[in-house]
């Protein structure tokens, strides 16, 4: 029974399913493509939103360095994804990375855990489109019906029609192939770019020094509260809450996290790349640089043209800008998130059916599920399956509370990613490593400490959600998964190879 539930698919019998006619994914993306998928995905909602939040609620203008201890917590985990997607360049990321390395049941928690990031984070930011969008309309005389704009109408009825309809748009773009979707994206991220570059270069002629005074703000010690809505490092260590100062950074650091989340879906497209031995660590290490650099540097404008007690919550750059008297940039900024955020929305979608079809390949799902389109080599039906589902899912629900199920499920990637890495180096030390991660184990090591820091500082809520998705999640293995397989069947692929159950490959 452990035997089975901890059986590891070798390497090369994974890149060897890349080769079933019937399964194969067309490779077209380059280490541009890629880097512009990484940063296309990474800066939308954080970067136009949190930075206001967590200056004004936990850090001030050392919300700077709030960003800068995310990133180096995505930097170290990063590290390990780019060896894992050189290594094994297939679709799936997390999931098929553990799959090689900690086993199938690892890997199926994993895969669980991904598709939920994913589902939520779509969700999540289509509906922040919807927003902008709405408000755009707006100022232009146009406006929805409340019962279509995701407010409840006087019959009670509520569905955000805009956010439905992003998401099945970059669904058929999807559908119809990853190249145009890298095309559209590369349009799309320039011009997000154009606007935090713009907000950089003419915020700094509105700073104002004092602003920055004091740069790390005396900690403020907060009541307790509801002990499920307390950070579950308060409740193992009883340390009281507190907002500013130097524990105000690292709470602010769990809550940016979330403007980090999107890098490690590049390495879902392993499988899609001419050469991603060389241009997954590319693109995966120079998406993240990038985006930590645009970070810190709007943070740091935004808090210097505006005290960060009076900055806005919810659009504080646009805000910002208004206060110094220059309204024109408010709704310049609002056209590019509103722009930005569709590239956000169709990454996120692109990373879930990646997972979601390598589970299917391998026997974990209904095997309908990871059969290629004839013509375009997508993945044509858990694209629209997924597609349809999540644009429902943004139409109705409400998911300001589930966000943060989105933070925890990326970070628990990185830990298991982490561990990978050092499970692998031990197991298969042979394996041609185009990139290999520097100072193992210690920096896996550091890697699962700082993402397990992050994840402590989330409310206990959010853990207890995630505990009920994932018992969900082994229900569907042990009733579905484990019997159907491939690797526990012996199934025989379609280019003559045999996966056989290797008892003694289970560690």
């Amino acid at each position: 029974m452990s035997n089975a539930l901890f059986r590891t698919k070798k390497v090369e019998q994974s890149i060897l399913d890349t080769e079933e006619p019937e399964h194969a994914l067309k490779k077209s993306l380059s280490a541009l493509d890629l880097t512009v998928f990484g940063v296309g995905v990474i800066i939308g909602t954080g970067i136009f939103v949190l930075t206001g939040t967590v200056a004004r609620n936990n850090a001030g203008p050392a919300v700077a360095l709030a960003f800068v201890a995310a990133g180096v917590v995505c930097a170290l985990a990063a590290l390990c994804y780019a060896e894992f997607a050189s290594t094994v360049p297939v679709a799936g990321s997390a999931y098929t990375f553990s799959y090689a390395s900690l086993g199938e049941l690892p890997a199926w928690t994993i895969g669980w855990d991904l598709v939920l990031e994913f589902a939520l984070g779509t969700a999540v930011v289509a509906v922040g489109w919807s927003g902008y969008v709405a408000s755009l309309m707006d100022n232009a005389g146009w406006h929805l019906p409340e019962a279509l704009s995701g407010r409840d109408g006087a019959d009670g009825f509520g569905f955000d029609i805009l956010a439905a309809a992003l998401v099945l748009v970059l669904t058929a773009i999807l559908v119809l192939g990853t190249k145009l979707s890298a095309r559209v994206t590369s349009v799309v991220v320039a011009i997000k770019v154009t606007v935090v570059l713009v907000v950089i270069i003419a915020g700094l002629f509105f700073i104002n020094g004092d602003n920055y005074d004091p740069f790390i703000p005396k900690a403020q010690d907060v009541p307790a509260g509801d002990s499920l809505q307390s950070p579950l490092i308060q409740l193992m260590f009883g340390w009281a809450p507190s907002n500013f100062g130097v524990m105000g950074i690292f709470t602010a650091a769990s809550v940016v996290f979330f403007a980090f989340i999107g890098f490690d879906v590049v390495a879902t497209a392993a499988e899609e790349t001419k050469n991603p031995q060389r241009d997954m660590p590319r693109g995966i290490l120079g998406s993240l640089m990038i985006c930590t650099a645009l970070y810190v540097a709007v943070s740091i404008v935004v808090t210097g043209m505006q005290h960060y007690t009076e900055l806005s919550i919810t659009a504080p750059l646009a805000d910002a800008f208004k206060a110094t008297g220059h309204p024109w940039f408010a709704g310049f900024i609002s056209f590019g998130a509103a722009v930005g955020l569709t590239t956000v929305c169709m990454i996120l979608l692109l990373g879930q059916t990646r997972v979601f079809f390598a589970m299917s390949r391998d026997g974990l799902l209904p095997r309908f599920f990871s059969h290629v389109h004839p013509r375009y080599k997508t993945p044509h039906r858990p694209t629209i399956l997924l597609g349809v589902l999540i644009a429902v899912l943004a139409g109705f629900t409400p998911l300001s509370e589930l966000a943060e199920l989105v933070n925890i499920g990326t970070l628990f990637a990185f830990v298991v990613v982490a561990i990978g890495v050092i499970v692998l180096r031990k197991s298969r030390p042979d394996l041609h490593r185009a990139f290999r991660t520097p100072w193992v184990p210690v920096l896996p090591i550091l890697s699962v400490l700082a993402s397990l820091w992050l994840m402590l500082n989330l409310p206990a809520e959010t853990w207890l959600r995630f505990a009920v998705w994932m018992a969900v999640g082994f229900a569907v293995y042990f009733l579905y998964g484990r019997s159907h397989s491939r690797l526990g069947r012996g199934q025989e692929t379609s280019v003559g190879q045999v996966i056989k159950p290797d008892p003694g490959e289970g560690r």
